[in-house]
């Protein structure tokens, strides 16, 4: 029964005409005796701006992109990669992983425990404008960023050995025995 006077009184209210009045004026600010300034048009004309013509110039017009793909999953890891129609690729993965780090409290004091990181890997490949192939691997995790490829600079190979200082073996020279006294100090 309570569940029936609640629901006509919904009805009757719903039914009722609104004294809400839909349109809305905005407050003005001047008045008769205040009207709005009325300011002079200026003498000088409107700067002229050329319309911006991107394609002009645009020597990379015919590359598009031939194949794109992004997945992120709910522990927090991702891969990405794209493909363009020049034979660049690019593709990227990252996961979450505890390992140790520095950590903050909420007063800023450090502390060093397990935190979440990234380890992310990946790799590129594209073309140079004179022909010449690229490939660059790479890996970031604890260890830091390791890039790996043909056209990197490889440190030179250490060849000799290094020198070591002289070691020489000293003989302390032994005092003369002292006559033995009375006193015991030998003089």
């Amino acid at each position: 029964m309570k569940l029936f006077v609640i629901a006509a009184f919904l009805a009757v209210a719903a039914a009722a005409p609104s004294s809400y009045k839909p349109e809305y004026k905005a407050p003005s600010y001047t008045t008769p005796s205040y009207p709005a300034p009325k300011y002079p048009t200026p003498s000088y004309p409107a700067p002229a701006y050329p319309t911006p013509s991107y394609n002009k110039d645009n020597k990379y017009a015919d590359i598009t992109i031939t194949s794109q793909s992004d997945e992120r999953n709910l522990d927090g890891s991702s891969q990405w990669s794209y493909a363009q129609s020049d034979y660049t690729t690019r593709e990227e993965s990252q996961v979450q992983k505890k390992m140790q780090g520095v950590t903050y409290d909420s007063y800023g004091k450090e502390s060093y425990g397990e935190v979440l990181g990234n380890t992310n890997k990946g790799s590129s490949y594209w073309v140079s404008p004179e022909g010449q192939k690229f490939t660059l691997t790479w890996a970031a995790d604890e260890a830091g960023f390791q890039p790996k490829g043909d056209h990197l600079p490889v440190p030179p190979v250490h060849e000799y050995e290094l020198p070591v200082a002289p070691v020489h073996e000293y003989e302390l020279p032994v005092a003369p025995a002292l006559p033995y006294t009375r006193t015991g100090l030998g003089f």
